[in-house]
């Protein structure tokens, strides 16, 4: 049974449900301690009179030790004290539990609590609702604390863990819920981000670009809005986009991004290690340690009741999602698995403190202007709405400094209306001679090669002069090509104008 946040009759009549099923054994589960009888354990586990925690009503919020006004992107969010604080109910904590040991067949209170990411002491809780209404047992234990008892499912429990897997197959860190999720948005976004020419200069120390780019590029970083990079290919702009995310990644600070959100009765995944880097692995293998079980050590219950910080958010560097021609609006959806009854964030949502790069824009799968108009209002509001299968639409947070790039003429594209959204439009144009020439002798570098001004005035005095458009890509791809005849012919590489003029006869024949 799951509560519905927001509707108290029917969280009522869930546990009321929930308590009503008959009891699938009556005997007393054995549990032998250390010089302990059955009862003085059980009297210890779950003591006489200790009531379960009632389950938050819709409007509980998670209460941070500290306000939120005075965190930055990267200061600690603090673990929750008690079940009210981690925003969910007690049912759905339960179902957690449940799913856990049915998988598992038996589990150490710490471990159950290490799998969900929450304290023991909020664990505990729902162990005492479970153990009230029969689901589960203590097969063994050790007087040092209740985290290290074992716990089993009854048949009862394992009919209920059933039940909970036909509502959400989801079994992991336990969810936060999505209005904490959406005031640490806000805490992190990418407006504001301290950008300088000199620390933008740094994540571009690797390129070779225009005198002034870096002044254009500058103001749109610290807006956080939208930007346009256009202009023929072959000449950086992905580069350029992707030296914004290297900025943003290494230098606009860490974040937090949960594993899992929880929208009513619905759980929505986050975390994604192939997008997100994490920064947090040393403090959080610390802190999920296994103990060994072979009677040498057993921790107490201490050493997890009260964790500094909230294990349900990993800290990370802001994201970078690049997408491309592979882009469809099917993407910028919630994905619903049928099979285990829980969503996928879609990419933009992952991006959230981050950079969303859309390359080669216009060559979608879906047209230019069916993407632009599902994109126009979150753009317009830093807000987008998803939809869950039952059509219920919410809002989330859409703070990301997003990156069109394309190398199609932007008015074939888009309309008026939308280019004004698009608050910074870069053009990024063919590179001059002295410039062409700084990117051949780098590439040089790179491939051990010796330079020779040979390479350029050919190039120029064959092609560039009689109306052939430079490009920055031209050395990277001419060089390649000139090695690759020279490995064949079993020769040093070397800046020949034979080797050269065959090299560029293969490569400008294409175009």
């Amino acid at each position: 049974m799951i509560d519905r946040p927001g509707d108290d009759e029917t969280r009522d009549a869930a546990e009321a449900a929930f308590r009503a099923q008959p009891d699938a054994e009556t005997d007393e589960p054995r549990m032998p301690g250390p010089k302990q009888d059955v009862a003085d354990l059980y009297s210890d586990l779950f003591p006489q009179g200790q009531q379960a925690k009632p389950a938050p009503r819709s409007g509980a919020r998670i209460t941070a030790t500290t306000p939120a006004r005075s965190r930055t992107s990267s200061a600690v969010i603090p673990a929750p004290q008690t079940l009210e604080e981690t925003g969910l109910s007690l049912v759905q904590l339960s179902g957690l539990v449940l799913k856990q040991l049915y998988l598992q067949g038996s589990a150490l209170g710490l471990e159950i609590s290490r799998s969900a990411h929450l304290p023991f002491s909020i664990i505990d809780t729902a162990l005492v609702f479970l153990k009230e209404e029969k689901c589960i047992e203590v097969t063994s234990g050790n007087v040092i604390g209740r985290s290290s008892y074992r716990f089993h499912l009854t048949e009862l429990g394992r009919v209920r863990a059933r039940e909970s897997f036909e509502q959400c197959r989801y079994v992991g860190p336990a969810p936060v819920p999505l209005d904490a999720y959406v005031r640490q948005c806000q805490l992190q976004t990418v407006v504001g981000i301290d950008c300088t020419p000199e620390r933008l200069e740094d994540s571009f120390s690797d390129f070779i670009i225009r005198d002034g780019l870096l002044e254009e590029l500058g103001p749109a970083v610290c807006s956080g809005r939208s930007i346009f990079i256009y202009g023929p290919p072959g000449n950086g702009k992905t580069l350029i986009a992707k030296g914004l995310g290297r900025f943003l990644n290494r230098q606009g600070g860490e974040i937090h991004v949960p594993y899992a959100l929880q929208m009513e009765n619905s759980i929505i995944t986050l975390f994604d290690p192939t997008i997100h880097e994490t920064t947090d692995d040393h403090e959080f293998q610390e802190s999920t340690l296994k103990h060994r079980h072979d009677g040498t050590y057993l921790p107490d219950m201490e050493d997890w009741s009260k964790p500094e910080t909230d294990l349900r958010w990993r800290r990370i560097r802001r994201p970078v999602v690049i997408t491309g021609g592979e882009l469809n609006l099917e993407m910028l959806d919630l994905r619903y698995n049928k099979t285990s009854n829980f969503y996928t964030a879609p990419l933009h949502i992952k991006a959230n403190g981050g950079v969303f790069l859309i390359d080669d824009f216009g060559r979608q799968l879906v047209s230019p202007k069916d993407l632009l108009n599902r994109w126009i209002m979150p753009l317009e509001d830093r807000t987008d709405y998803l939809t869950l299968a039952t059509g219920k639409k919410f809002a989330v947070p859409f703070e990301q400094l997003i990156v069109f790039s394309t190398n199609l003429d932007p008015k074939d594209l888009v309309d008026e209306a939308f280019l004004r959204r698009i608050r910074h439009k870069i053009q990024i144009g063919p590179p001059s001679r002295e410039l062409f020439t700084e990117i051949t002798q780098l590439c040089c570098r790179q491939r051990d090669l010796r330079y020779d001004p040979v390479f350029v005035d050919y190039l120029y005095d064959t092609y560039y002069n009689q109306g052939q458009s430079p490009r920055s890509s031209d050395p990277r791809d001419l060089l390649e090509i000139l090695q690759s005849i020279c490995r064949f012919k079993g020769q040093e590489p070397i800046l020949s104008t034979q080797i050269i003029a065959e090299a560029a006869q293969r490569f400008f024949c294409q175009i």
